[in-house]
């Protein structure tokens, strides 16, 4: 069991969730307060995502994101900013037998514009999804290849933020080692996505066959979403890992009850505290981590 533990809150995601709960943040403002409201919570790292203001849907606007860095630095809490470079990874396939027309959610760039607001903003972590991953029931690929994985590991090594490399599938996880074994990353942070379909799934033997897989002595987190949030925190914690909870995985605090970020990272603190374990502030976090670039 880890006893000194991370917890990550992932504020808002990508996904189509903003019709589902008033609670997902949209603005710059509301992305930032949910992170103070996270942090006061208790949380030691808040994941970032941005989207448009005016519709709710992704973004990839520097500007968004140096709003939100703005306002978290400004706040007068401590916390540790990780940067999605998720984004411009998306192609929804041509339904049926014309999958060459590509569908309206189509988002796909080069790994070095995916990179474009880590770049300017150089936060303390940024994430890099590590494979590619058919993501959901219909036609829509995550799309991120060797070659262009290499070069955005490169370049996230050269601005000396730490990578958090996020794991979907086995595989995923196979080539994020090669990675470090060419020398491409500089002692990245592992995290254990969960419960997407169609990745991983969300179970004990899972989580315990990537965890027997990853580098020794690296630090790493895990996650479920939806119901499996907190039952997959717990999992990790006793596995020997960190935890993210938060809106973009998990919209429930309780059957019929929506969460909030604040509400869902006071509720992983209850659960793991009572196992044992200490949540780590941000400073105690960022010496766990091996984090150089300053806050």
């Amino acid at each position: 069991m880890n006893h000194d533990v991370i917890i990550t809150c992932a504020l808002t995601g990508a996904g189509d969730t903003t019709g589902k709960s008033h609670l997902v943040p949209i603005t710059p403002k509301q992305i930032a307060a949910a992170a103070v409201e996270a942090a006061k919570a208790g949380a030691t790292v808040v994941h970032c995502h941005v989207r448009d203001p005016a519709t709710g849907k992704f973004s990839r606007d520097v500007a968004l994101y140096r709003e939100v860095m703005e306002r978290i630095r400004e706040a007068d809490v401590d916390i540790i900013v990780n940067l999605t470079a998720g984004m411009g990874g998306d192609l929804e396939i041509g339904a049926g037998e014309h999958p060459m027309e590509f569908g309206p959610n189509t988002d796909l760039v080069g790994p070095l514009t995916r990179l474009a607001h880590v770049e300017a903003l150089l936060p303390e972590i940024c994430t890099l999804d590590c494979g590619t991953l058919n993501f959901g029931d219909g036609d829509t690929i995550y799309v991120s290849t060797p070659a262009q994985l290499r070069a955005g590991a490169k370049r996230i090594t050269e601005l000396g933020v730490k990578a958090e490399l996020e794991i979907f599938d086995t595989g995923h996880l196979w080539f994020a080692k090669q990675m470090i074994k060419e020398g491409l990353l500089d002692d990245p942070l592992f995290q254990l996505c969960l419960g997407i379909p169609w990745g991983a799934p969300a179970d004990t033997t899972t989580m315990k066959a990537m965890v027997d897989n990853l580098p020794a002595d690296c630090t790493w987190a895990g996650f479920g979403i939806g119901r499996m949030q907190m039952p997959m925190a717990a999992q990790a914690v006793l596995l020997g890992g960190n935890v993210r909870v938060g809106l973009e995985d998990n919209l429930w605090l309780d059957k019929g009850v929506l969460a909030s970020n604040g509400a869902l990272v006071e509720r992983v603190s209850e659960i793991l505290t009572r196992l044992g374990a200490r949540i780590l502030t941000p400073a105690e976090g960022r010496a766990k981590m091996n984090l150089k670039r300053p806050a």
